[in-house]
């Protein structure tokens, strides 16, 4: 699994991990992202203009804030140019989500001067495929609006989250209970969620189910 080191800002890759050592960014992506490929070897501040490079900067600012050593950011912690690579991070994701210590859920498009509970129905996070099982799987997730102002937590807003999301509340409560909800109301939770390659809308779906398949892309719906 590839971190990033939040003291150095290096890429580092470590085998197992330990549970409740690394925090993870839920975004949704811009034209601006900084993929495996394209992360620098030394990473320095971002420019107001390097959107992407400033959000891995933040999330590993609020990883050491809590005493963690590693962030995970999936633009830039993938090698999407393998297809191994990316079928097993695509396999191992819902249990990565799991063994997180905390998730910052950032939503570019809630301004600080928006209400949460009048703005965050409308926010694009909840429109996103890959986003439901990164509300789902965590036991913790903070969000932030654009300015990275806290302003909820997944535990302290449970009620308003299940409305906007359509997720039963005692599976944000606690992920492991997935199995006792039935297979159609699973999927409805994802049935107005859209993701960029057609292929996804399977994908995204198999933490939801604990399904684990190869990756196949180009073969369409």
């Amino acid at each position: 699994m590839w971190l990033i080191n939040a003291i150095t800002r290096d890429l580092e890759f470590v085998q197992n991990p330990r549970e409740r050592s690394y925090a993870i960014l839920s975004h949704t992506w811009g034209s601006a992202e900084v993929s495996f490929q394209h992360y620098p070897r030394r990473p320095t501040p971002a420019a107001p203009d390097q959107h992407g490079l400033a959000k891995i900067n933040k999330t590993c600012e609020l990883a050491l804030a809590r005493g963690l050593a590693y962030a995970w950011v999936d633009t830039c912690c993938i090698d999407k140019s393998s297809s191994a690579e990316l079928s097993e991070a695509i396999n191992s994701m819902f249990q990565w989500y799991r063994d997180a210590d905390v998730y910052f859920a950032y939503l570019s498009d809630l301004e600080p001067e928006v209400d949460f509970d009048d703005g965050f129905h409308r926010c694009k996070w909840l429109t996103r495929g890959w986003t439901l099982q990164e509300l789902i799987a965590p036991d913790e997730v903070e969000f932030y609006d654009r300015e990275w102002n806290l302003r909820t937590t997944k535990n302290g807003s449970r009620q308003k989250i299940s409305a906007a999301s359509g997720v039963d509340l005692k599976v944000l409560v606690n992920s492991r209970r997935l199995k006792q909800v039935a297979v159609a109301r699973r999927m409805s939770w994802a049935s107005e969620r859209k993701t960029t390659r057609v292929e996804d809308q399977a994908y995204c779906l198999m933490g939801l189910f604990d399904i684990h398949m190869p990756m196949i892309y180009g073969e369409g719906e």
